[in-house]
């Protein structure tokens, strides 16, 4: 498990405003937050050498790209064992309908999120290149109608003991 970096609430706040807009400059972000611009592009390679900031990320819409049915493909895998699940995460991590992935404990292995053009292409992918594979033992498929963003990632909030002093 990655080491936590200690943030202050200048780090966080830019953390923040960058999570809502990754394109801000450093004179908007410096204005915003208080300090000089060359301040927080200090703080911002800071935070990339530390591993905290990971990327700058385009996002799409997937309808405007003929990809309008999303879906969650719940897989199981038999035998769950490193030589079949290093292969199946690589094969459909390269799978152009894929989003994300996600390796999960429970009943099912992993979570797959696809974006398709419709339905046909959405049973074609789960027919032609899920439950064909020989080590995919079972695939369940939920639609998603709606999904939102939520606010941004920042460290946990300090604990309370719960006892007052003195």
């Amino acid at each position: 498990m990655a080491e936590s970096v200690v943030l202050d609430p200048v780090d966080l706040h830019l953390l923040r405003l960058l999570q809502n807009d990754a394109r801000t400059t450093y004179r908007d972000l410096a204005a915003q937050i208080g300090v000089a611009p060359s301040t927080c592009l200090d703080r911002v390679t800071r935070l990339r050498r530390a591993g905290v900031i990971l990327g700058h990320q385009l996002r799409l819409d997937p309808a405007k790209l003929g990809r309008g049915l999303e879906a969650l493909l719940s897989v199981q895998v038999r035998p769950h064992r490193r030589e079949l699940v290093g292969p199946f995460v690589e094969r459909i991590r390269a799978l152009p309908e894929s989003r994300t992935v996600f390796h999960l404990t429970g009943p099912d292995d992993y979570l797959v999120h696809v974006a398709v053009a419709d339905m046909g292409d959405l049973q074609r992918l789960v027919i032609d290149e899920f439950t064909s594979r020989r080590e995919v033992a079972r695939v369940e498929t939920r639609l998603i109608f709606q999904q939102w963003e939520c606010g941004p990632l920042l460290p946990p909030a300090p604990r309370t003991t719960g006892v007052q002093p003195g």
